[in-house]
């Protein structure tokens, strides 16, 4: 009985996580971290074609660990833009898997990491 339960919430939390996706809006695109470089910054490679040195916003250090290779929602600056960005939020593997299932994630396969 125990096990079966236990996969049940599993299946729900799974459920809850994709219902509440969040996608790039407005200016937002997705990107992949190449690197991490330290004192919250890291170089991304964005889906507009573009290499952005982004940080993650102060409100969000805490909650936002990122390592490379990990798929996130990047804002780009108003002035430099081409070359800054600020991280808004970090995919898990499910959401990415959900990703790449719906399309969204097509872009990723042109990378040479993939």
């Amino acid at each position: 009985m125990g096990k079966k339960k236990e996969e049940q919430q599993r299946q729900e939390q799974i459920e809850q996580e994709l219902s509440r996706l969040h996608m790039p809006r407005g200016r937002e695109t997705f990107g992949i971290i190449e690197q991490r470089l330290g004192a919250s910054r890291m170089r991304v490679r964005c889906f507009d074609g573009k290499t952005r040195i982004c940080r993650i916003p102060g409100r969000l250090t805490r909650k936002l660990w990122v390592r490379d290779n990990d798929v996130v929602i990047v804002e780009p600056w108003e002035y430099g833009g081409d070359a800054k960005g600020d991280i808004l939020y970090k995919y898990t593997p499910t959401q990415m898997a959900f990703l790449r299932k719906k399309g969204y994630l097509k872009q990723m396969e042109g990378f040479e990491e993939f």
